[in-house]
């Protein structure tokens, strides 16, 4: 590279071992369309996004006056600590200030976890077709995956036990799982974990915890205390605040002492907390999101059942249906969005045959189900 008088020339391409193989060998993540370019794209005055797993009930209010007010602070950087939403999860959960960590999203904690904890010939084990930005971390990382295959759209956690070896130093589980929106319940859990020796560290990705409303199978990770469990959640999803990027961890004191080491001093920022602390006391918001989200997933189970369409049965904000076949995917997928309704393909995780469909508002609901009962009729 040849520079003069302020201007870098390309004289010949930066060596390519700059880039570690296992950097080489990652794919890009590639998002669908936004909505906006569909719409032009397409000739479509209205645009409902199925697609994300988002609440579509919109952000609450109180926590756009929450980013509002914190707005006037945006020259100062936030607090290090980010002392008041911690202390407000800590006193949620009944936990010490030490045993909490928040981040970007709870995918920056995942990541953090990963380079905190894994290196050299360390091993990791997950299912296939689960969350895939946990494969891009540890690919990133150079770290061997092992991806044991879902059973009835679901963990299993006999196989991934079976799995466990002196290498093995992390398990990640997703309950309820994105994509297939199951669980495993509570004795398939115990059981896991009494098979779980104490040096592999197990991460629990509660995203969609709010969803299961107490149910009484589901596996509560923090009505168990177990010192090599660490619990990720998130304001992304019941909390309406996709767009803000808010997570937060749950673990002992000396798992999150090493992943706050590791994570950036200024995360989340200034709005951000704001908006977590004013998300965490506004009740109301999460009753509505919980009541839209039981009548949303009752009307659409009962419409796809009569349409014939093979469904899962769901503990999340989204329902996965089976197509059959990964070109009856493609085209109805095709056949949605010139309808103005963006949903999930399954393809990038492993369930090429499957799709994912976001619990919308009432009326987005009943737009998706005249789509399908029009492109299945056809």
């Amino acid at each position: 590279m040849i520079i003069t008088r302020g201007i870098m020339t390309r004289v010949h391409n930066p060596p390519k071992d700059l880039v570690p193989p296992h950097v080489q060998k990652l794919v890009p993540y590639k998002p669908g369309k936004p909505p906006a370019e569909l719409q032009k794209e397409l000739g479509i005055e209205e645009f409902i996004n199925l697609a994300s797993n988002e609440n579509s009930l919109g952000p609450p209010q109180t926590v756009l006056a929450a980013i509002q007010e914190a707005s006037q602070r945006i020259h100062r950087y936030p607090e290090v600590g980010g002392l008041k939403l911690r202390q407000a999860l800590a006193e949620r959960y009944n936990v010490k200030l030490e045993n909490v960590a928040i981040g970007s999203g709870s995918e920056s904690i995942l990541a953090n976890t990963i380079r905190a904890f894994l290196h050299g010939d360390d091993e990791v084990i997950t299912a296939d077709g689960t969350f895939i930005g946990f494969y891009v971390l540890v690919n990133a990382q150079g770290i061997k995956l092992h991806k044991i295959p879902l059973k009835n759209y679901r963990f299993d956690l006999d196989a991934i036990a079976n799995a466990i070896n002196e290498r093995t130093k992390v398990v990640y589980l997703c309950n309820p799982n994105n994509p297939t929106g199951t669980i495993f319940d509570r004795e398939e859990f115990e059981t896991f974990m009494n098979r779980v020796p104490e040096h592999v560290l197990v991460i629990l990705d509660e995203a969609y915890y709010e969803f299961t409303k107490g149910d009484q199978d589901f596996p509560n990770s923090m009505q168990y205390r177990l010192d090599n469990v660490l619990t990720l959640r998130t304001f992304s999803k019941a909390y309406g605040m996709a767009g803000v990027r808010v997570g937060y961890g749950l673990g002992h004191e000396m798992l999150i002492d090493y992943i706050n080491r590791i994570k950036l001093p200024f995360e989340p920022s200034v709005m951000a907390q704001a908006a977590a602390y004013a998300a965490l006391q506004d009740k109301e918001y999460m009753d509505r999101t919980l009541e839209n989200n039981q009548v949303g997933m009752e009307y659409l189970e009962k419409n796809l059942d009569r349409l014939g369409i093979k469904r899962v049965n769901s503990w999340a904000n989204f329902i996965l249906i089976e197509l059959g076949s990964e070109e009856k995917v493609a085209s109805t997928n095709d056949a949605l969005l010139r309808k103005g309704i963006a949903i999930r393909p399954l393809t990038a995780f492993g369930l090429a045959t499957c799709m994912r469909i976001t619990v919308g508002i009432p009326q987005e609901n009943e737009k998706l189900v005249a789509a399908l009962e029009e492109i299945f009729a056809n």
